[in-house]
């Protein structure tokens, strides 16, 4: 089954309406040990870097995930938590991915980015981009954006350029809500979840 991670960060109960939908089986998850019976992972997250950081710590999480081998998804926060660090609070996250978050010039355009936004072509073939295309719409929330690098896979553009999805080996971040993100964010999920329960497929 489908752990999702739940702390005081969380948004856990539209990640599970969206997996309720497409027929998924899951939990909550509130321990490492809790995590460790899980197939994957979806690690959501909202508000704050540093709080999100906290919790995790709070729980034990931090080290358990950083030292997984099993497939995690992280959303919004919980993709930006997967960096090395963000200017949101000094916040040191958990280092699997390298960079750090930066918040959008307020001095050129609303922040937080709020909204429907759509993608950039992907830059890598990966399971989590199949059958998604540049325009696909996708809805954001967030103040702050991770730096295109190495192991972006799609990018999106508010006032510059950011990371939209990101992976390394077993972690891959998205930056928007698939949750919220209607049909295109159910079929993000679902190739998640072919990731997850088909991996010979997949390049991850």
């Amino acid at each position: 089954m489908i752990a999702i991670i739940k702390y005081k960060a969380g948004n856990t109960a539209s990640v599970a309406n969206a997996l309720d939908r497409l027929g998924a089986h899951y939990f909550f998850a509130e321990t490492p040990e809790e995590l460790e019976s899980a197939k994957g992972v979806i690690f959501p997250g909202v508000g704050h870097a540093g709080a999100a950081m906290e919790s995790l710590k709070e729980k034990g999480m931090d080290q358990w995930i950083k030292n997984t081998k099993k497939p995690v998804l992280g959303i919004c926060v919980g993709m930006q938590l997967l960096f090395e660090s963000s200017t949101e609070g000094d916040t040191a996250g958990l280092g699997i991915i390298p960079g750090s978050l930066k918040k959008f010039d307020e001095t050129k355009a609303k922040v937080p980015h709020m909204g429907w936004n759509k993608l950039k072509a992907p830059k890598k073939e990966h399971g989590i981009l199949k059958n998604l295309i540049s325009k696909n719409y996708l809805y954001f929330v967030h103040s702050y954006y991770a730096p295109v690098g190495d192991h972006t896979l799609a990018m999106c553009n508010y006032i510059n350029d950011f990371s939209a999805i990101v992976c390394k080996d077993n972690f891959i971040g998205v930056q928007f809500h698939p949750e919220k993100s209607g049909s295109v964010g159910s079929m993000i999920l679902q190739n998640f979840l072919d990731l997850v329960y088909s991996p010979e497929k997949v390049k991850m």
